[in-house]
């Protein structure tokens, strides 16, 4: 029993050092029309939209939120259908 109490530990406190290493924080700002943006947390950049908290069915444990975007712009999401009216390929905006 101890054993399994200590296996369980130990892959918990993986998960929670692997989760500390998949984000970064961003600190609050203030963009050019005076809007202030809180701080919050977001995964690292890595050049797929499929890990991101906002792509459907990942979830944010920060904010406790599950994605719904598809990204159907984004030529590294499976939901791609083409670029957006204006031409863009890219999940900066895309839904």
């Amino acid at each position: 029993m101890k054993k399994l109490l200590g296996l369980c530990a130990l892959v918990f406190s993986f998960a929670v050092a692997w989760q500390a290493a998949a984000d970064q924080y961003v600190r609050g700002y203030t963009r050019s029309n005076g809007t202030y943006v809180q701080p919050y947390h977001r995964s690292y950049g890595n050049g797929t939209v499929q890990d991101n908290y906002s792509y459907r069915g990942n979830a944010n444990p920060s904010a406790g939120s599950t994605g719904s975007t598809y990204y159907r712009h984004d030529a590294t999401s499976p939901y791609y259908t083409g670029p957006d009216s204006h031409g863009h390929v890219g999940h900066s905006g895309a839904q």
